[in-house]
């Protein structure tokens, strides 16, 4: 199978500032959005720099990702998991553990820059296979006709309090501690990194944005965008999104595979 996509990003209407990143790699099969954090323009820097990084560690590592065929509908890590899947696995914890390094390390090395950070969600298709690791509050999400499933799991103050049953659904909508990272790419040296492998069917769509986008986007909208074709739907959503209020930078990378 093959995949395809398609990335944009602006800066919406209330920013100073685009400091969204996103990659695109079809030859490689890794697709890839940040959101970065930090003034004196140092999201940007954080954004840029994580995405460049992971980009370069799981291309120079590729030889170690190999096709598998596979039926199971999501498929759990357990011993017997494949050596080839696991071998994917480490790839994309190598290579984000890679990027919070680098940019950690830049943070250390100018005082303007520390504290920065970055949010990274990032999917490598191969094969019938995916791999997907994440950190923040960025999201992907599959379309499979016209079911849609968050594939990612935010790493906000607010998740962990409904996980907890500390506040409802409901008050989650206006609290104020929704934007509040508990996990990002570059606070710290090193980073827990939420992975997820699952199986991929031709037809699947996929979606990875930043919160400036999912902040006004319904899932159920989804399948009707992607209907639209691959850059459309991806231009679309980022106008969507500016025309519902546009206050942070937005960013859509829109992969289907075939």
């Amino acid at each position: 199978m093959q995949s395809k996509g398609h990335g944009v990003t602006d800066i919406g209407r209330r920013r100073v500032a685009n400091e969204d990143a996103f990659l695109v790699d079809d030859a490689l099969g890794l697709y890839v959005v940040a959101d970065g954090m930090g003034g004196h323009h140092a999201g940007e820097i954080a954004s840029s720099e994580a995405v460049d990084a992971l980009h370069g560690m799981v291309r120079d590592d590729e030889s170690q990702i190999a096709p598998v065929d596979l039926l199971d509908a999501e498929l759990p890590l357990h011993p017997d998991t494949p050596a080839e899947l696991q071998a994917a696995m480490r790839v994309m914890e190598r290579a984000v553990q890679a990027a919070t390094y680098m940019v950690y390390g830049i943070s250390q090395s100018n005082p303007e820059h520390q504290g920065m950070g970055t949010t990274l969600s990032a999917l490598l298709l191969r094969g019938h296979y995916a791999v997907i690791a994440q950190v923040g509050d960025s999201r992907i999400y599959r379309i499979r006709g016209w079911e849609v499933t968050q594939l990612t799991e935010d790493h906000t103050l607010v998740e962990w309090q409904l996980k907890k049953g500390l506040i409802t659904a409901e008050e989650a909508k206006f609290s104020r501690q929704r934007n509040v990272i508990t996990r990002a790419v570059g606070s710290k040296e090193y980073v827990q990194v939420d992975r997820r492998l699952l199986c991929v069917q031709p037809g699947d769509g996929f979606l990875l944005c930043s919160d400036g986008l999912h902040s006004y986007l319904q899932p159920g909208e989804l399948p009707g965008l992607l209907s639209q074709g691959m850059a459309k739907a991806a231009q679309r959503a980022v106008e969507l999104a500016n025309e519902r209020g546009g206050k942070d930078n937005i960013t859509a990378v829109v992969v289907t595979v075939d």
